[in-house]
């Protein structure tokens, strides 16, 4: 991987915990994601305005994406609902690079080499200890864990649909922004059928939260724009538990800013993740 690929990828990683700490600070995680990923709408008709459509042969790869979005956003809300960003955090974005690595040979085509699986492996290891570490035991703990299990399977689906997709496209900026055209419609209306019968109070809650949502929909548009550029030039499992350095960016937030614990199992972990940014650099 260039250089310049792995510092965007990690800039990348810093929007993405980003907004995935809007989430966590705010009192309804449900319509906080709904909201943020509804918002990804306005964000994106500028950008398809300029950029055009994607090629017909990547729209197989759109429809597949935004059915699978749909659960990774319940499965996001849900683990935020019931455990820390410090837990919950790292275990989803953890595990999936792994489960990417081991599908991009028979589904992607990309063989992985020694010293990019070791590195893979450190990022991967390294999150996880950083989220099963004492100081994120706060909350129902394996309600969170559960969701954020399973999140990190259909994180590792839409990676993989998503890497095939933006190379089919001819260009990740037009393959991003159509994604979002639709992404998060889907769920924001099942949120808010969901909460029919409290409109005042929802209404309110949007009101309220609605400039910082359009923030975490920049973030997380930027964050996944760039992580589907890295990927028409680095192997996808590659650039999938690169991004996932984020989490320790997302300790960092849980820290100082939503006041979360910090330990030395979380330290450990940091460096481990360290090493195998190091490894997958120099592979």
């Amino acid at each position: 991987m260039s250089a310049a690929v792995v510092l965007a990828v990690l800039a990348g990683a810093l929007l993405h915990a980003a907004w995935n700490a809007l989430i966590r600070s705010g009192h309804d995680k449900a319509l906080d994601t709904g909201l943020i990923h509804a918002l990804g709408l306005v964000v994106a008709l500028p950008v398809v305005a300029v950029t055009g459509l994607p090629r017909a042969e990547a729209w197989p790869w759109l429809v597949a994406s935004w059915v699978i979005h749909v659960g990774y956003y319940i499965a996001l809300a849900g683990a935020y609902r019931h455990g820390e960003l410090g837990l919950t955090y790292p275990v989803m974005r953890g595990l999936a690079p792994l489960l990417v690595a081991g599908a991009s040979a028979p589904l992607i085509g990309e063989a992985i080499a020694p010293q990019a699986w070791a590195g893979i492996a450190a990022v991967c290891l390294g999150v996880v200890v950083v989220g099963l570490s004492p100081a994120a035991a706060a909350g129902h703990r394996g309600k969170a864990l559960r969701y954020a299990l399973a999140n990190a399977g259909i994180i590792a689906l839409y990676t993989v649909v998503d890497g095939r997709g933006v190379r089919a496209s001819g260009d990740a900026l037009s393959y991003v922004a159509t994604l979002f055209l639709f992404d998060g419609a889907p769920y924001f209306a099942l949120v808010l059928w969901q909460r029919r019968h409290e409109a005042a109070q929802v209404r309110a809650y949007l009101a309220g939260r609605w400039k910082l949502a359009l923030l975490g929909a920049l973030a997380s548009f930027g964050s996944y724009g760039i992580a589907l550029w890295a990927m028409t030039r680095a192997p996808v499992a590659s650039v999938a538990a690169l991004r996932e350095t984020s989490v320790l960016f997302a300790a960092l937030i849980g820290t100082l800013w939503l006041k979360e614990r910090f330990g030395p199992q979380r330290a450990l972990g940091t460096l481990l993740v360290v090493a195998g940014v190091v490894a997958l650099r120099l592979a």
